[in-house]
């Protein structure tokens, strides 16, 4: 082979190979999509314990807690109470009172909130709905409640037990929330007991959530 002719060859290859890569960082990879990718947001699942919801101050006629009947309010992004004379505004997400909870959303709210109530495990529920959002404050047709977290024993997230007068959630019903910020997040509730026991009786002290949940800044994926 002319050897002026295989330095040739060599020349041609070398260029030709500076050239494709230059193409190539020329050509950025595009961001992973949150929506399509869930890898694309790593999400830490977050455990709230004794978050105070009203704690009663004594008992009624029937020997039922009585509190104050006021909400603690909290913020799933931030991960913090949220003070009362903050109240009406969009720094909070969701308040507890008593076996109560609200969403800051609907007519009488000031955020974007919305919930719904997923039936399946913390993990198995994998994505969000955005149909089946609820707001408060507004009637609707999937449950009874103007409330999007419908109250009373067995409807929403928990059961009540009249004979030993115990609250325990229902395995398998998880909140699904639209945050104030138009965020998601999802819920699961672990105890209504201070200390979170693992069988509560009537004698612990009670509305004191504890729960765990993730929040996700981006996208519907969880």
């Amino acid at each position: 082979m002319n050897k002026l002719f295989f330095r040739g060859l060599v020349w041609l290859m070398v260029v030709g190979l500076f050239t494709a890569c230059n193409e190539d960082d020329d050509d950025p990879t595009p961001m992973p999509d949150p929506d399509t990718d869930p890898i694309a947001v790593e999400l830490e699942v977050r455990t709230v314990t004794d978050l105070p919801a009203d704690p009663f101050t004594g008992e009624d006629d029937m020997g039922r807690p009585v509190g104050k009947n006021q909400f603690t309010f909290y913020s799933l992004e931030n991960q913090t109470i949220v003070a009362r004379e903050d109240s009406a505004s969009s720094n909070w997400d969701i308040a507890f009172q008593g076996t109560n909870i609200i969403i800051n959303g609907g007519p009488d709210r000031f955020g974007e909130g919305g919930a719904y109530i997923f039936e399946g495990t913390f993990e198995e529920l994998q994505s969000v709905d955005p149909t089946r959002f609820i707001v408060d404050g507004v009637d609707n047709d999937v449950n009874d409640s103007d409330l999007a977290i419908p109250t009373g024993s067995t409807n929403g997230w928990y059961n009540y037990n009249p004979a030993i007068q115990v609250a325990t959630p229902i395995p398998g019903r998880i909140l699904v929330i639209r945050t104030a910020s138009g965020k998601y997040a999802k819920i699961e509730i672990l105890s209504y007991y201070k200390g979170a026991p693992e069988s509560p009786t009537n004698e612990d002290e009670s509305r004191y959530y504890t729960f765990r949940y993730v929040y996700q800044p981006e996208g519907t994926n969880f």
